[in-house]
């Protein structure tokens, strides 16, 4: 009896083993329908991969969305960075070509300076409360800068030395409200026309040019020069134009406003003029006045 049971589980286990050739041959052949067990062992293999392909399609994405998001995420820190890289590259390259242009036009300037030595110098401090009065530069008595000596850009003058350290200097511009801040000026007309640049208008920016003869014919647009009568400063450094001529109230003289051809309130690269000069004491001031007035029309 256990011999015919082990025999016939044998018999099944061939003959199973025939069926599931055949049929497996069977269903390689190339056929134009398949059978209903084949159809439904294919629906219902699809639709348990579609059940299970969503979901796991839908985890997938999720995944990809917080990958995604995450790399952007490093993307927007990095441009930032970028951006506030940019920023600051921006802002050297429009300081480096304000220094290029203001530095190029200063060595076109030093061509022309045959009687007196420039020396360069850069404004280091400047006080808020007294901005259209003074400024520091780096240039002292080490460089040879003593009092007096005139100061002035590529536009320009903007004033004198006022005092020196041993490697800095104060400057007093033409804008300070100061009595002994003078400059003896001329007005290039057909006729000579001297003057004194004393004072400055807050309100117009203008320059004061004062003790102008009467009768002097000055024209709006002719140039203002230093005239070098006054012992400190050069002569022919450019001061700026006249755009008004107004008497005084007694009309014995005219008070002419000036537009400097500097400005005065954005100063960064500047000028001194180191030269022999003599300084006008201040019991000479009154024989300068003279002097300028005799030599006037």
């Amino acid at each position: 009896m256990p011999q015919f049971f082990t025999n016939k589980r044998l018999i099944i286990l061939l003959g199973s083993i025939i069926i599931l050739v055949a049929l497996i041959g069977f269903s390689l052949r190339d056929r134009a329908n398949i059978t209903w067990p084949e159809k439904f062992v294919k629906d219902v293999t699809g639709f348990g991969q579609n059940i299970v392909s969503k979901p796991a399609g839908a985890v997938e994405e999720f995944f990809d969305d917080v990958r995604r998001l995450r790399n952007t995420y490093e993307e927007n820190e990095k441009l930032r960075v970028h951006l506030a890289e940019l920023a600051q590259l921006e802002s050297d390259v429009a300081r480096l070509e304000k220094d290029n242009a203001e530095l190029r036009k200063v060595l076109e300037k030093e061509e022309s300076l045959s009687d007196y030595e420039p020396v360069q110098a850069t404004v280091i401090a400047r006080n808020p409360d007294r901005w259209y009065e003074l400024i520091t530069i780096d240039q002292g008595e080490s460089n040879g800068i003593e009092p007096d000596m005139a100061v002035m850009t590529a536009d320009g003058l903007v004033g004198k030395v006022k005092s020196t350290s041993k490697f800095t200097s104060t400057v007093q511009l033409l804008s300070a409200h100061d009595a002994q801040n003078r400059v003896s000026a001329l007005i290039q007309a057909d006729t000579a026309v001297y003057g004194l640049i004393e004072g400055y208008d807050e309100e117009k920016k203008m320059l004061k040019m004062t003790k102008i003869p009467s009768d002097s014919k000055v024209k709006k647009g002719q140039s203002v020069i230093t005239s070098g009568l006054g012992g400190v400063f050069p002569k022919g450094l450019v001061i700026g134009k006249v755009t008004d001529l107004v008497p005084d109230e007694f009309g014995l003289t005219q008070t002419a406003l000036v537009q400097p051809a500097a400005s005065f309130y954005d100063l960064e690269h500047v000028m001194v003029s180191k030269r022999a000069m003599t300084k006008v004491l201040p019991e000479e001031e009154d024989r300068q006045q003279v002097v300028i007035e005799e030599e006037g029309p």
